[in-house]
């Protein structure tokens, strides 16, 4: 039976309380409810909304549990389980996570780069502007659409000045951050539309005045704001758990990490010494060259995938790396990760896997309908951030440096630097640590000093797994599972076993959570149904 049939209705399920296009029907009509209603022209958050809503969930989970998919093929079966894991999230947002109360972050509405993930990373409202969709300078029409959505930004933030009336004192920082951000945003789009229409610049200077008055409200309220920001380690659980399908818990995500940590630092000293006495790497020093180095870095990259024959190739590979090179950075500005991109190009297009996803969303969309767009809430994260990050180590296993040997020290500077982020971020969930104590330790454990605390993005990512428990952690969680996963499905094949094979099978499986892809390749279950059993 294949998952196409199974999701067209083609092939029917056989237990008696419904059928696979019951479910997908159930889904549509899920994902209609979990848009808020619109209330002056924007998503209603207001807390009288929030509990009607959420007082209707027992009814959606009762239609879900009525379908009996106990009988069902097992891919249908995860499509049952991805169903259950929005509905909880739904749930633990409502209960326990309450952005559009305690985040002031929620209520940013200009995106002006896409997001190399299904989704947008962390709690976003639902009339958010996707300003990296529009080209410049903007057609009639294309004016017209964007002035519409920029009157939704006043009437967005005046409910929001209502609806916050949270007390997590680092979220309130994170967020006055965030839309100052945003009326930088605003500023420049001014500056790139001085020709447009007499309407959108009306549009755009509401939207401006209302970000501006909006932040000088957020600072008047920060001193009141005194209260933790972590959620604690039981609803850290329990979303892992319920929502996430991640078969960790906070305790085990700490001892995983530290793992890793110390790992990497064990890997960076060992690739040290030996190559002691080569020369350094070579550091980009200009425009042109970072272009030049960029291409030929793509290049080598496909020809040494191909070569290898480590996963299968499509057209579309290259082109969506290529489309990623991005532009040179003076070294007084580079972060992180322009660090490694102006050293070794190839250590960051490993965990370009990100592009790759996106792009066979786009061109294959999955078959069942579950699994063609992004999951809500941030589910698919052990999958989409696990695998880009496990790239970058099995890459560096493959042989990919074996002719530039000190490009692996920088693969285990990134291992580094991303264990010491998901620990902190691990404490301040745990109200162990507050965000400024969480930053503090991702400076001081990502090895050479490349983490800085005078650049945006220690600000950013930190406050970015504040907002979303469980996400800092999801980028070596993932791994590990993944790793899990390959280990298991070897033996399974054993002779008939290759990593061609084994990334196709989970690419085939699409963005959902690891434990559900491990069920549909392996056929054990045990996992999951542990997961999923009520607590």
């Amino acid at each position: 039976m294949t998952l196409q049939a199974a999701a067209m209705g083609v092939i029917l399920g056989a237990a008696s309380g419904g059928t696979a296009p019951d479910l997908a029907q159930l889904f549509a009509e899920w994902r209609a409810f979990e848009a808020p209603p619109v209330r002056d022209g924007v998503p209603d958050y207001t807390a009288s909304t929030l509990a009607r809503r959420h007082a209707e969930l027992p009814r959606w989970r009762a239609r879900l549990a009525a379908l009996d998919p106990g009988r069902w093929p097992v891919e249908q079966q995860v499509d049952y389980e991805l169903l259950r894991a929005e509905m909880n999230g739904f749930d633990f947002h409502v209960r326990v996570l309450k952005p559009w109360e305690r985040d002031p972050g929620f209520y940013l509405s200009l995106w002006t780069e896409q997001s190399d993930t299904p989704a947008h990373e962390g709690p976003t409202n639902h009339a958010a502007i996707e300003l990296w969709t529009y080209a410049f300078p903007l057609t009639p029409a294309a004016e017209t659409q964007l002035a519409q959505e920029l009157r939704t930004v006043a009437p967005l933030l005046a409910q929001a000045r209502g609806n916050l009336t949270g007390n997590a004192r680092d979220l309130w920082a994170v967020g006055i951050r965030t839309l100052k951000g945003q009326q930088v945003a605003l500023d420049a789009l001014a500056a790139k539309t001085t020709g447009s229409g007499a309407e959108f610049r009306d549009a755009l200077r509401s939207a401006q005045r209302a970000t501006h008055e909006f932040v000088a409200w957020l600072e008047r309220e920060a001193p009141s704001k005194t209260g933790p920001s972590g959620i604690g380690k039981e609803n850290y659980n329990w979303s892992l758990r319920h929502v996430h399908l991640v078969p960790l818990t906070w305790d085990d995500e700490v001892a995983l990490l530290k793992r890793e940590l110390a790992r990497a630092h064990a890997a960076l000293r060992f690739e040290e010494a030996r190559n002691r006495g080569l020369p350094p790497l070579h550091v980009t020093a200009s425009p042109a060259e970072f272009r030049t180095r960029g291409e030929a870095a793509v290049d080598k990259y496909m020809a040494f995938l191909a070569s290898r024959q480590i996963l299968p190739i499509h057209d579309y590979m290259a082109g969506a790396i290529r489309a990623q090179i991005g532009e040179f950075t003076p070294e007084a500005t580079r972060n992180f990760f322009a660090m490694a991109t102006h050293r070794e190009p190839m250590t960051l297009y490993t965990h370009f896997y990100h592009w790759w996803d996106l792009a066979r969303m786009r061109i294959a969309p999955h078959p069942s309908p579950l699994r063609r767009g992004a999951l809500l809430y941030n589910i698919w994260d052990s999958r989409a951030e696990g695998m880009a990050t496990a790239m970058e180590e099995f890459m560096l296993h493959a042989g990919l440096y074996d002719d530039n040997p000190r490009a692996r020290e920088i693969v285990w500077i990134m291992l580094a630097q991303r264990a010491a982020r998901g620990l902190g971020s691990l404490y301040a969930h745990a109200n162990l640590f507050t965000m400024k104590e969480a930053a503090d330790f991702h400076v001081a454990w990502t090895p050479r000093g490349w983490m800085r605390e005078d650049l945006d993005l220690l600000g950013f990512e930190q406050g970015l797994y504040l907002r979303q428990p469980g996400y800092g952690t999801s980028y070596l969680t993932g791994k590990f599972l993944l790793e899990q996963l390959l280990q298991e499905r070897s033996r399974q094949l054993g002779d008939a076993f290759t990593t061609s094979r084994w990334f196709e099978e989970v690419n085939s499986a699409g963005l959902i959570p690891v434990s559900l892809i491990r069920w549909q390749l392996t056929g054990r279950d045990e996992e999951v149904r542990a997961l999923t059993r009520p607590d």
